[in-house]
């Protein structure tokens, strides 16, 4: 049964522990909130000011899995955190391993300094947890997706407009990049896991990653040099670091420009965008 009243105050103390420096947040000359504002949590968890306002007053709805694994990520809560959070709620704690959808505080700090950059944490399988401003003004809103669609890779052999981030002379590079990819996670964790289910649904669904995977290609991933664009600011020469948090199972993929280029000028400008969006959704 979900405990609205304990529920209600570890959401509080969760909140009021946090500062804002911990979130990437400025601290304001008038600030007197103890830690950081219910409006500024809803933020963060992507839901609205009402919903949150009404958890903490233990007035609320029984939250999903979905919206728990959303607060536990804008709270910076850690493991033992997040399962006592779904247990309060009603709610089994999330079968603990050694892969888990889970962002570490570390991690989610290393993000929110990020504000300035395309940034987002994925799964190995390429299911995007986290994302900044600037990448979601890059890449759109890859959290809101379900089932195989949530992994890029998936996407790519059955949206077409997935597409739309690269230049259409790339397409036949990143194919052959996405397949030998999910080739890897399909070989580490085998024909019965999540990624063997997913490679059967796109040999069904897409003739193009049959033909690839045909070809039994293996080969290095992670290319550090990327051309991606988007229709207000257009083409950008990128690099991609990657941060790899092994015992999560995670990446932190980050885009940069070289400094003084036109690729910067175009990311400076689409940093703008992100921001003007993300006030425009909150």
């Amino acid at each position: 049964m979900m405990d609205r009243a304990q529920l209600a105050d570890f959401l509080r103390r969760r909140r009021e522990a946090l500062q804002p420096e911990d979130v990437g947040l400025r601290r304001g000359s008038r600030r007197r909130t103890a830690g950081l504002r219910r409006e500024e949590v809803a933020a963060l968890c992507d839901m609205s000011t009402d919903y949150y306002s009404r958890l903490e007053q233990a007035r609320g709805p029984q939250p999903s899995e979905q919206m728990l694994a959303a607060i536990a990520r804008g709270l910076r809560l850690t493991l033992d955190e997040r399962d006592h959070l779904f247990r309060l709620a009603g709610h089994s704690a999330p079968t603990r391993a050694l892969r888990t959808e889970h962002v570490s505080p570390g991690l989610m700090r290393i993000l929110d300094r990020l504000a300035d950059t395309p940034a987002q944490v994925m799964t190995e399988l390429g299911e995007t947890l986290a994302q900044t401003a600037a990448a979601r003004a890059l890449f759109g809103d890859e959290t809101r997706f379900e089932g195989f669609a949530r992994s890029v890779g998936y996407r790519w052999f059955t949206d077409p407009s997935a597409r739309d981030v690269y230049p259409s002379e790339d397409h036949a590079a990143h194919s052959r990049e996405f397949t030998a990819d999910i080739r890897r996670v399909h070989a580490k964790f085998g024909a019965g896991s999540r990624a063997g289910a997913m490679v059967s649904a796109l040999l069904d669904e897409s003739p193009e990653f049959a033909a690839l995977w045909a070809e039994h290609e293996v080969r290095s991933t992670h290319t550090r040099e990327k051309r991606l664009q988007h229709p207000e600011v257009g083409v950008m020469d990128m690099q991609c670091q990657f941060l790899l948090d092994p015992e999560q199972g995670q990446t932190l993929l980050v885009l940069t420009a070289t400094p003084g280029t036109e690729s910067y000028e175009r990311l400076q400008l689409l940093t703008v965008i992100g921001t003007q969006d993300v006030g425009a959704a909150h």
